[in-house]
């Protein structure tokens, strides 16, 4: 058990990462340019069977929620490189974040 816990933090760490570097980086386009980053370098690590397909609808399903959230005043950013209305790193980030619960459940499962 101590193993699967392990393993999972490990995966979250580039998480932790990605979400302290918006304290520190107020340059939208360039904080995107880190979570690609980061993304790769984790994919090089260790590719999963169908990392890019979560990868893939996190983007767009977080893109679309992220949207409905703002336009209904649920949410509201004051970065809005991204349609005018929100950061364009977020659906990077919550891309990532889809890849991760995904990885964590193959690790619970094994």
């Amino acid at each position: 058990m101590k193993s699967r816990i392990l393993k999972i933090a490990l995966n979250t760490i580039p998480i932790l990462v990605m979400i302290l570097l918006i304290s520190f980086i107020k340059n939208d386009y360039l904080i995107t340019s880190f979570y690609i980053i980061i993304i790769l370098i984790s994919l090089l690590i260790k590719y999963e069977k169908k990392d890019f397909l979560f990868l893939i609808f996190g983007f767009i399903a977080m893109t679309i929620s992220e949207y409905i959230f703002i336009t209904t005043g649920v949410e509201t950013f004051n970065r809005n490189s991204l349609f005018g209305i929100m950061p364009i790193w977020l659906p990077f980030l919550w891309a990532y974040i889809f890849m991760v619960i995904k990885r964590a459940i193959n690790i619970l499962q094994r």
